[in-house]
Order: structure tokens, then C-alpha cells, then sequence
């Protein structure tokens, strides 16, 4: 016989601003019925007197403490209370990753991305979304581009001063920024003005801020593809310019929630291309030069992934217990003893490596290495027009030597 499917062990509750009289009746008989009640101190004072169950603030940080308040009230019934939709930017994922999905019996409510599309008019599949609770505000620079819209999912009170200033100082001064406060409560209410003369105090540490974002004249552009002006860095000269950079990163061949290494990492131009072309890819980058790194760290910020890890040491050494990656490049050391053993030895089959150098002794070492795992060996070339005298002339830049590669699967 089939058994009977269990009933779920945690009933998740989205509430809004609007409290309880805004959640529908399944919602309210479901904490009616817990015996205990987990959420946010603002959360639960939102329940009437007739929910007797017992009240249980969630502790700071928050995402260490679910696995213990859960086993703690194992047994009771128990329900969640979340913001809005639980399952957009909410504890529904921490809980679904602690218990599986079908331990979950999840109630939504508008999401506060709902609220503010409807009150500004814009359809929600064309709006992007960038959270900032419990996130770096740096990485609100990935998605800034002239004429887009985003809604900025805000951390508290002061979250519009800082995205005012991160706006004015990375050349989007001239962005209408409106603070949608309380949404679907009756205290709603919005703030506007734009980004170079926002002046407004603290308000109500529930908003949603939204952009309509415009691009100073005179601003360094900035595209959604990799081959980025190099003056978008801070650097030192170890840069991988800008037309090799983007030949790299399409050789590398980032996908969504793939992991790789950036071993020399330089100015962490590669390890940054390749975590902006889609907000789940993930980046190590190896760096013996702790001033190099401290550059790094900067520039990551800078352009958006401020989750870029940078590790301050010489690779081999420096790569273990790192986790596996989906491809590696290495754009410095090739002759280091070890290393591009370390590097093949660490990729799992279907991985891939790219490698490029300048130098004879390195472009003989990648050509024996072709010869062993094929892939493909390429020469790029790029030259510029400068003045000569009153006319007009090549003046070519190294050429490089590149090396691509997949690892083939274990023979059987």
C-alpha cells in the first residue's frame, strides 16, 4: 500500500503592512491553530490577542539560528510569519533547504515588488529586482544602465541616502528615486526626488525605492557584456585588456551558478566579467600581492560583485580547499612549478581551462599541453590606430597566446 502523505511539519504565513485584517482566512485559522509562532518582533506584534500560541522572536543573524528553533518546538505546530511572499527573498528558502519542500505548507501574500509595480504602473516582468537586506549595497552597481527601471528591496530607514550616494558616485546622478513606504497599509506613502540632490531624512524602515535610471553625460558606460573599458578599473598595469578580456571570458563560457577560479588575478577584470553576466555566478580569485588584492576587492565593489572572494596567496598553495570549480583561468604564473597540474587535477570532467600568456617559455608550455589534451591554442592580436606625424598607423599590442580547453570524462 501507498502510505498517506505526511502533513506538513511548518505552516509559512506571508503578512503585509496591512496586518492581519490583509491576510485571508486560511492564513488567520493556521496561526489560530499553531501552538507556536516564529517571526520578526514587528511581525508577531501584528497578531490579535486570539492567537494564543506562543511567541518566538527570531534571533540575529538569523540564518544560524533556523535549524536550532526548529528542532527546539519540534513536534508543536508550528507556523512562520515572513514578509510578503515567503519564497521572494524570504526565510521560505532557509526553511525549504532545512526541512525539503514538502515539509512546507507555505500561505503568500503580495509580495511589496507586487505593491510597488502596481502603484507605479509598471508590468512586473519587465521590472529588475536588487535586494539589499543583509547585502553589500555595492552590488546595485551591476544593474545599473540608462533608462532601465529597478526596484531596490531596502535593508531599512537609511538604505535611500546610501543608494543616493552610490547612485551620484557612479554617474547616475540624474536618477528619479521614489520611496514607496508601509505599501498596502494605511500609512503608505511615497518619497521622491533624484539621486544628485537627494536631501530626505530617514523614513519609515519599510520602503521599497524605486529607479529610473539616468546615466550622468559625460559618465563612463558601462555594457552588460564582457570587454569592459579598461578605465573601468583601478589598476596597476596588470590588466588584462579590454579585447583579450572579452575573447577570455567567451572562451571560459560562464552559466548560471558556475564557479571559477582566477588564479594571478591582477586586477580582477576576469573573475568581475564573469560574475556579471548573471548574478548567480561565483568567482574565486588568487592573488599573491596583498596590495593587488586590497585593488581587487575595490574594483569588485565598484563594478557590482562584491561577493567576488579574493584569496591572498601563491597559487598552488593557495588553492586548496577551495571549492571545485566549472572552469579556471589562469592569467599569470603558467610556469610556477605545480601549477597547472593543480589547476587540471582540480576540474571536474566537463570543466573547462583557459590560459593566457605573452612569453615563450609559458606558450611552449601551453603548445605541449595542447598536444596532451587538445582543446584549442589561438594567437590574439590587437592593434590600435595612433597618430603618425600628420597621418594615421597600426601600433599592434603583444600578442597573446591563448589556451581552451574541456576536460574530457573519465574513460570506461
Amino acid at each position: 500500500m501507498t502510505p498517506a502523505p505526511r502533513s506538513p511539519a511548518v505552516t509559512v504565513v506571508g503578512i503585509g503592512a496591512d496586518g492581519w485584517p490583509g491576510l485571508p482566512g486560511t492564513a488567520q485559522d493556521a496561526l489560530r491553530d499553531a501552538e507556536v509562532v516564529i517571526g520578526g518582533a514587528r511581525q508577531l506584534e501584528l497578531l490579535p490577542a486570539d492567537c494564543a500560541a506562543e511567541r518566538v522572536p527570531w534571533p540575529s543573524p538569523l540564518r544560524p539560528a533556523v535549524a536550532g528553533l526548529l528542532a527546539a518546538h519540534r513536534g508543536r505546530r508550528l507556523a512562520v510569519l515572513a514578509s510578503g511572499d515567503p519564497m521572494f527573498y524570504g526565510i521560505g528558502r532557509a526553511l525549504a533547504e532545512e526541512l525539503g519542500p514538502d515539509a512546507l505548507h507555505v500561505v503568500p501574500h503580495a509580495s511589496s515588488v507586487s505593491y510597488a509595480c502596481a502603484r507605479l504602473g509598471w508590468p512586473v516582468e519587465d521590472t529588475a529586482v536588487v535586494t539589499l537586506v543583509g547585502r553589500p549595497a555595492g552590488q546595485l552597481s551591476a544593474a545599473l544602465y540608462d533608462g532601465r527601471r529597478l526596484l531596490v528591496l531596502s535593508a531599512g530607514p537609511d538604505t535611500p541616502a546610501e543608494v543616493a550616494a552610490l547612485l551620484r558616485d557612479r554617474g547616475f546622478g540624474g536618477t528619479r528615486m521614489r520611496v514607496l513606504e508601509q505599501l498596502g497599509a494605511a500609512g503608505e506613502r511615497c518619497v521622491e526626488g533624484h539621486a544628485g540632490t537627494w536631501s530626505e531624512p530617514p523614513g519609515d524602515p519599510l520602503n521599497v525605492i524605486a529607479l529610473e535610471c539616468r546615466l550622468d553625460e559625460g559618465a563612463l558606460r558601462l555594457s552588460a557584456a564582457p570587454g569592459l573599458p579598461d578605465e573601468a578599473y583601478e589598476h596597476d598595469g596588470q590588466l588584462t585588456k579590454r579585447h583579450v578580456r572579452a575573447a577570455t571570458v567567451a572562451a571560459l563560457a560562464p552559466a548560471p551558478g558556475e564557479l571559477l577560479w582566477d588564479i594571478g588575478g591582477g586586477s580582477g577584470s576576469i573573475a568581475i566579467e564573469w560574475m556579471r553576466t548573471h548574478p548567480s555566478c561565483r568567482a574565486v580569485t588568487v592573488e599573491r600581492d596583498p596590495v593587488r588584492a586590497a585593488r581587487i576587492a575595490r574594483n569588485a565593489d565598484g563594478l557590482g560583485v562584491p561577493a567576488l572572494r579574493v584569496v591572498t596567496g601563491a597559487a598552488p598553495d593557495a588553492l586548496a580547499g577551495l571549492p571545485v570549480p566549472a572552469a579556471v583561468f589562469i592569467g599569470g604564473g603558467l610556469t610556477v612549478p605545480g601549477l597547472l597540474d593543480a589547476c587540471w587535477d582540480a576540474l571536474p570532467p566537463g570543466g573547462r581551462l583557459v590560459a593566457n600568456t605573452v612569453t615563450l617559455e609559458s606558450e611552449a608550455l601551453l603548445a605541449e599541453r595542447y598536444a596532451r589534451h587538445g582543446g584549442e591554442l589561438v594567437r590574439l592580436a590587437v592593434s590600435h590606430a595612433v597618430p603618425v606625424g600628420g597621418f594615421t598607423g597600426w601600433r599592434q599590442a603583444m600578442p597573446v597566446t591563448q589556451w581552451s580547453v574541456t576536460k574530457a570524462g573519465d574513460p570506461t
